[in-house]
């Protein structure tokens, strides 16, 4: 039986940026009715092509044929109009308003000026009807939790009526804040639409989600093509190899280099830390070189522990000293001149400035820390910077690149470079590797590793059990914001021992 013809069609794309080529002969095809992921580290062209076939991108090489008819666009409006659609990560939506006004914002049905409200209502209820969705329209948006605001998203990017002007709907990462019951009901919906043969063009760093999901897949490295597979196809591993460009699992390395015990000069000591209505009152001590991770579910308290710590939320109770010294928490300064470093976990709102160059990202804590009446010479910070980016291997490597045009891995590896600029004693890392590729969680994970070889402290906060395992002396176990247990690191310890201190608020 002969190959449907795609729905879309993308041949010999090339994009380039000052200096940087970011795309170089890619293709790519997309069939109706099926998902199909895009697959790359973080850096690979994944949403350059997307922006690129939506019109953030101008075109610099290269043919876009859409139901047999070429298109260029010069907005994502023009791609919207045209028939493709995406849902992006953050939900851009209006949670003040009903679901109903959100689906049909900017397209109200109207009569003589005058919005439709009944109307309005009524074909957003057999919109989500035919979904398949179990929404209540008139509720405002604010009522329902992130998951269900995606959907809505969803349902939105679908159009009026009955969606039928859609051929390709793209996800970019709409899993990333998603529990799993969340996931499925996402799931079920993406495979109705595809059922009605609608196109999806599916990016996510899970691969276990790929797998479950997914039909085909693209995978890119370095901004060039490397294959077309069958999902079924191509096993994990195999797709980890392309996406590398080497025939190594560098996570699985990390487990050869797992840490146990460890036993040290003691550099932290909290002594009945803690915030009312944040995180209850902890003891809590971390040797020189140690790594302590935190488990516990969402919400258990672990980004409590560590705000509080670091100052970033003022403690109401308890002392902390580092190196037998008293710290005042009032303000994060006081952590900071302590020699404690703190990466937030939303690094696009608490980290990194998106309009600032990476140099000037990179300089921001060392600067601060000096005081800006005393600025840091040109030469000493460019040396430092030129550093950094080649110890990280941050792509690109140009200090003078903006920052919100990186990837979201090496968005993470300049916020660490800030931080590790400054030397500290104790670095805080909350959620390093959300939301980043197999790659350049592989690196931050061995960067760990090295720093507390090196005698640096880290406190690691992480959703992922085994990546918790897999890099911790000491393992806190947090449960309804409360420090429940402190468990040494050993080849008896296991994610289900973890989870059973989770679940009974006691090491077992």
């Amino acid at each position: 039986m002969a190959e449907p013809r795609p729905v879309l069609e993308m041949a010999g794309i090339v994009k380039e940026f000052p200096g940087v080529r970011a795309l170089s002969d890619v293709d790519f095809r997309l069939f109706p009715g099926e998902i199909h992921a895009l697959m790359g580290e973080n850096g690979a062209g994944k949403s350059t092509l997307i922006k690129v076939l939506t019109g953030v991108y101008s075109l610099d090489g290269g043919t876009i044929t859409l139901d047999g008819r070429s298109v260029r666009f010069a907005s994502p409006l023009q791609a919207q109009q045209a028939g493709i659609s995406t849902v992006y990560q953050e939900v851009n939506l209006c949670p003040n308003l009903s679901v109903a006004e959100n689906i049909f914002i900017g397209r109200e049905p109207t009569r003589m000026g005058r919005i439709q409200w009944k109307r309005l209502r009524q074909e957003a209820a057999q919109l989500v009807d035919r979904l398949g969705l179990d929404i209540d329209v008139a509720a405002p948006l604010s009522s329902y939790p992130l998951a269900v605001q995606q959907l809505v998203a969803i349902v939105r990017s679908l159009g009026t009526g009955e969606g039928e002007g859609t051929k390709v709907l793209i996800l970019d990462e709409p899993t990333s804040s998603l529990d799993r019951d969340e996931v499925l009901q996402l799931f079920a919906l993406m495979r109705r639409l595809k059922d009605e043969g609608v196109a999806i063009l599916f990016v996510s760093h899970f691969l276990d989600q790929i797998y479950e999901v997914c039909d085909r897949m693209t995978v890119l490295r370095n901004g060039t093509l490397v294959g077309e597979h069958m999902v079924r196809d191509l096993d994990q591993v195999g797709l980890v190899q392309l996406m590398l460009g080497k025939a190594m699992n560098q996570l699985e390395e990390l487990h050869e280099h797992q840490l146990h015990s460890h036993a040290g000069e003691t550099l932290l000591k909290a002594d009945g830390l803690g915030r009312t209505g944040g995180i209850a009152p902890f003891e809590l001590e971390i040797d020189k070189g140690e790594v302590i991770g935190l488990a516990g579910l969402l919400g258990s308290g672990r980004t409590e522990l560590a705000r509080v710590l670091f100052g970033a939320d003022q403690p109401d109770s308890g002392t902390v000293t580092v190196d037998g010294k008293q710290v005042s928490l009032s303000a994060p300064n006081g952590a900071i001149g302590a020699g404690v470093a703190f990466c937030s976990e939303n690094r696009k709102t608490e980290g990194l400035v998106p309009d600032l160059t990476v140099r000037e990202n990179i300089i921001l804590a060392l600067q601060a820390a000096r005081g800006w009446t005393r600025p840091i010479p040109a030469a000493q910070r460019d040396e430092l910077v030129a550093k950094y980016i080649k110890a990280l291997d941050i792509r690109p490597a140009n200090p003078e690149a903006r920052v919100g045009q990186l990837s979201g891995g090496n968005q993470q590896k300049v916020l660490l470079a800030r931080w590790l600029i400054t030397q500290p004693k104790l670095l805080i890392l909350d959620e390093p590797t959300r939301g980043i590729d197999i790659g350049a969680k592989a690196e931050i994970q061995k960067l760990v590793v090295s720093l507390s070889e090196d005698g640096m402290s880290v406190l690691y906060i992480a959703a992922e059990l085994e990546e918790v395992l897999r890099l911790s002396h000491t393992i806190g176990v947090l449960r309804d914001r409360r420090l429940v247990a402190r468990i040494t690191n050993g080849p008896e310890i296991t994610t289900s021992k973890i989870l059973e201190t989770i679940a009974s608020g006691e090491h077992q």
